[in-house]
């Protein structure tokens, strides 16, 4: 299994993995995030993203201003930045983006460990169907993500789920 924990596998992956690599190691943006434990996370790492898929950072606040203000120090100058608070879940968000290079980049942030987030386990789960399910798979699920789908909504639809993807798929059964 792919470590997500470490970068080091998009030196090896596609071009978009690779760039993708480049931009966020050349700009040290996971570096100087080390306070949030930050992960990668959607689906350049998982080998599904289509044109504009943008790169999906996850971390872990534990003070929710000092999150803000650190997010707003070190990128407030970037492209078409912005930040914003929001409830998913019921648990706090905070979400900025910005623009790198050729991607935008979204740092989603929660007091929960990043492993924990629904985001992490979402993509372990996608990553574990495409690796039983294969090429024709994945294939597909790039194929609706072009047509307009998000991620998990795709998954659900070609997994035969009834209701809410978003919560299914964390319950899949293998």
């Amino acid at each position: 299994m792919t470590d997500f924990t470490t970068l080091d596998y998009l030196k090896t992956g596609n071009q978009k993995q690779i760039r993708a690599y480049e931009v966020l190691t050349q700009n040290k943006i996971l570096s100087q995030l080390a306070e949030f434990d930050p992960l990668l996370v959607g689906t350049i790492p998982i080998n599904i993203a289509i044109a504009n898929s943008d790169l999906d950072i996850i971390c872990y606040w534990k003070d929710k201003t000092h999150f803000i203000e650190k997010l707003t120090a070190i990128f407030g100058t970037e492209a078409e930045f912005t930040i914003r608070k929001t409830t998913i879940n019921n648990q706090e968000s905070i979400i900025a983006n910005f623009r790198k290079a050729a991607f935008e980049i979204e740092i989603f942030g929660q007091n929960i460990p990043v492993q924990n987030q629904n985001g992490y386990r979402h993509m372990i789960i996608e990553y574990n169907i495409l690796q039983l399910k294969g090429e024709k798979f994945r294939l597909e699920i790039i194929r609706l993500k072009q047509k307009g789908y998000k991620t998990e909504p795709a998954f659900g639809l070609l997994l035969g789920l009834k209701d809410d993807p978003y919560t299914e798929l964390l319950d899949y059964k293998f």
